[in-house]
C-alpha cells in the first residue's frame, strides 16, 4: 500500500462558482441599482471561454507535470473564477455615477402610411407598449449611458411605412449597474409587428390595435402578453420563449386557436379547450374572425387564460 500518496484535493472552481453567486446576490439585495443580469445574459459566453481556457490549462499542466494534478491548490479553472470576479468587483465600484441614468422622448408621425411593419430589438430591459398614441409612435425611453441611446428610424414608400426600434451599445461592457426602460404607445395604422428581447420583461398590452401578423421572441425573463378585445380581421402570431414565462390573455368573442410546447415546462391553460394538439375557445368556428397563435416555450411556463 502507497502511504506516501498525497490525498486528492477538489478543484476550488465549484466553490467561487458559489461565492460569485452569493456576492451578486448580495449585492443586488443591498444596492438596488446594481443589476448585473442583463449584463450577464449579454456576455455570459466570457464565462465559457474563462472555463474553457483554465481546463486547458489543467490538462497541460497535468500531463508535463502529472504530480499537479494532487498537489496543486489552485487550478486554472478557479484562476478564470477569480479573473471574473476581479471584472465584476472593478465594475462594480465604477458603477453608479459613472453611468448615469438618461431619459428622451420621441414622436413619429405616420407621413400618410397606413400599414408599418415594426421591428422592435430591445437587447434587454423592461418593455412596455400600449395603443392610443395619436401620433405613429410615442416612446419614452429611460437608459443608463453605457447600455446606449434608443432610436427609432422610421420611413414611407406610398402608404406602407417601416419602423425600426433599435439600441447601438456605447462603449465595451459594463458590469454594474444597467437600467433600460421603454415605453412605447403604437398609433392607429395596420401593423405587422415584430419584437425582439434579449432578457428581461415584456408586458405589450396590444388590444386595440389593428394587426396583421405578430411576431414576439423573448430570450429569458418574463412575456405578459394581452390580446384580449374584439379584433376586426384575422391575423396569425408567432411567440417563442426562450428561458423564462409567458402568459398570454386571449379575446373570448373571437375565435382563437392555440398551438403550444412547453419544451421543458407546462403549459396551463384556463377558458380553452384542449383538443388534439390545440387549445381552442367557444367562439372558434363560429366566429368571423380567428387569431392563429403559435407559442413555443425553451425552459418555463406557458399560461393561456380566455378573457371571461
Amino acid at each position: 500500500m502507497d502511504t506516501d500518496r498525497r490525498p486528492r484535493r477538489g478543484s476550488l472552481g465549484f466553490g467561487i462558482v458559489l461565492v460569485v453567486l452569493g456576492l451578486l446576490l448580495l449585492a443586488t439585495n443591498l444596492m438596488p441599482g446594481f443589476d448585473p443580469w442583463p449584463m450577464i445574459w449579454r456576455y455570459w459566453p466570457v464565462l465559457l471561454i474563462l472555463l474553457g481556457l483554465g481546463k486547458l490549462f489543467d490538462h497541460m499542466r497535468a500531463r508535463n507535470d502529472p504530480q499537479a494534478r494532487s498537489s496543486g491548490w489552485v487550478s486554472g479553472t478557479a484562476i478564470g473564477l477569480l479573473i471574473l470576479i476581479l471584472l465584476f468587483g472593478v465594475s462594480l465600484s465604477k458603477s453608479g455615477a459613472s453611468n448615469p441614468i438618461l431619459h428622451e422622448n420621441q414622436s413619429v408621425d405616420a407621413q400618410g402610411a397606413q400599414t408599418v411593419a415594426a421591428n422592435i430589438n430591445m437587447p434587454a430591459g423592461q418593455l412596455t407598449m400600449n395603443s392610443g398614441s395619436s401620433h405613429l409612435l410615442d416612446a419614452d425611453y429611460r437608459y443608463d449611458q453605457s447600455t446606449g441611446k434608443p432610436h427609432a428610424d422610421y420611413s414611407t414608400s406610398g402608404t406602407s411605412g417601416r419602423l425600426d426600434i433599435s439600441q447601438p451599445r456605447e462603449g465595451g461592457p459594463h458590469f454594474g449597474r444597467n437600467e433600460n426602460e421603454w415605453d412605447l404607445r403604437l398609433g392607429n395604422v395596420t401593423w405587422d409587428l415584430q419584437i425582439e428581447m434579449g432578457a428581461g420583461q415584456g408586458d405589450l398590452n396590444l388590444n386595440g390595435l389593428d394587426l396583421t401578423h405578430l411576431k414576439v421572441n423573448m430570450g429569458a425573463g418574463q412575456l405578459n402578453l394581452n390580446l384580449a378585445g374584439d379584433w376586426k380581421q384575422n391575423f396569425d402570431a408567432d411567440i417563442q420563449g426562450g428561458v423564462g414565462q409567458a402568459t398570454i390573455h386571449l379575446p373570448r368573442n373571437v375565435g382563437v386557436e392555440v398551438r403550444a410546447e412547453g419544451g421543458i415546462g407546462s403549459v396551463d391553460y384556463v377558458g380553452l379547450r384542449h383538443t388534439g394538439d390545440r387549445y381552442v375557445n367557444d367562439a372558434f368556428g363560429k366566429s368571423p374572425v380567428t387569431i392563429h397563435l403559435n407559442v413555443q416555450g425553451g425552459i418555463g411556463q406557458i399560461q393561456l387564460i380566455g378573457d371571461r
